[in-house]
């Protein structure tokens, strides 16, 4: 018999986020003393509201980290909140790398799906093998870890809970990533392994510096069953201003179950985020990561945060917004949801 799956929510209540370290032997070894204290920022704040995981391939310094974060961690209270794992990594993006868990007849389980670096871009080997390392070293207790036979990443997918996934075509129609199938034979495997039973798929959306083929995560999101927020540009001048108002029309005619359209709020569009080298980065206020509580929202320090932080806040009325600078984050082409995998509760214990 066919288990009933559903993939849940991000603001489904979690049991701990996953992320992993960056080290000398990834693409962050320039600007380590940038990052690190974004990634410290960001574990702390997930360390206030529920457990955290963080996997290191450098032992040394993931020693020192289990040190000073238990140590912040007894300091406020919150002791026994964390796992240390040593294990290679070939670069940060957990959001990609990271395990999917569904609720299969309302029991976690973990999907393992490939992962190919955004259909080869990078090396992957050692991302690839990472939930593995996770699973034998006892971070996710009894809880199944089942292998998919697909490249999937968690930044192209935004579930609400009830069966539909937000995606963009060319994310995950792209042939470096599953070339042997049609859209058809995707939307398939995503029901029987997520228990999907329709897809809103975005046949618009850019930003200049992505890596990723247009993640969902970086341009719409699903707030509520029944609200999407999304990046706009107002700029005619600006690169993304077709790109994005295409988008804001596929947003405007997708419709609910009930044929009603969705609730939408657009988020501020930022200046310009440049590259040491004058590339254009891609900043943007989407990529934030609801947590039991909280909404961790990557800013950049440019004029356009403040409104970020106070429309985040009406659309998460109950919970509390943390403003996170991610700038250095943003120099690798990504942002605060993509170093992060948040964990359904009842799976990661300590």
């Amino acid at each position: 018999m066919t288990s009933l799956r559903v993939l849940p929510a991000e603001w489904a209540p979690q049991s701990a986020v996953v992320l992993t370290w960056p080290h000398p032997g990834t693409d962050w070894a320039g600007i380590l003393d940038e990052v690190e204290p974004v990634f410290l920022e960001i574990a702390r704040s997930v360390l206030r509201f529920e457990h955290l995981v963080i996997s290191c391939e450098h032992v040394t310094r993931l020693q020192d980290l289990e040190r000073e974060l238990n140590a912040w961690a007894q300091q406020h209270g919150l002791p026994g909140r964390m796992w240390a794992v040593p294990a290679p990594a070939n670069d940060t993006w957990a959001r990609d790398h990271g395990p999917i868990t569904v609720l299969a007849d309302e029991q976690p389980t973990l999907l393992d799906f490939h992962f190919n670096a955004w259909g080869g871009k990078f090396p992957w080997e050692k991302d690839d093998a990472l939930n593995r390392h996770l699973v034998n070293y006892g971070v996710f207790g009894a809880t199944p870890m089942q292998s998919v036979d697909f490249v999937l990443e968690g930044g192209s997918i935004e579930s609400d809970g009830e069966g539909t996934l937000l995606a963009t075509s060319e994310c995950l129609l792209t042939p470096s990533r599953n070339a042997s199938m049609d859209r058809g034979a995707i939307e398939q495997l995503l029901s029987e392994m997520l228990g999907t039973e329709r897809i809103l798929w975005l046949n618009h959306g850019y930003l200049a510096g992505d890596d990723t083929d247009s993640h969902i995560d970086t341009l719409a999101r699903f707030c509520s069953p029944d609200h999407l927020c999304y990046v706009a540009c107002p700029d005619v001048a600006d690169e993304h201003y077709s790109a994005l108002a295409a988008m804001e029309e596929d947003l405007r005619e997708f419709r609910q179950r009930d044929g009603t359209p969705y609730k939408l709020t657009a988020l501020p569009w930022p200046d310009p985020v440049f590259g040491d080298e004058g590339e254009r980065l891609p900043a943007t206020y989407a990529n934030f990561l609801i947590i039991n509580g909280a909404v961790l929202l990557p800013v950049y320090d440019v004029p356009q945060d403040e409104e970020a932080i106070d429309i985040i806040s009406r659309i998460f009325s109950d919970r509390e917004i943390i403003p996170i600078n991610c700038q250095a984050l943003v120099k690798q082409h990504g942002s605060l949801h993509c170093v992060t995998m948040q964990i359904p509760e009842g799976v990661v214990v300590l």
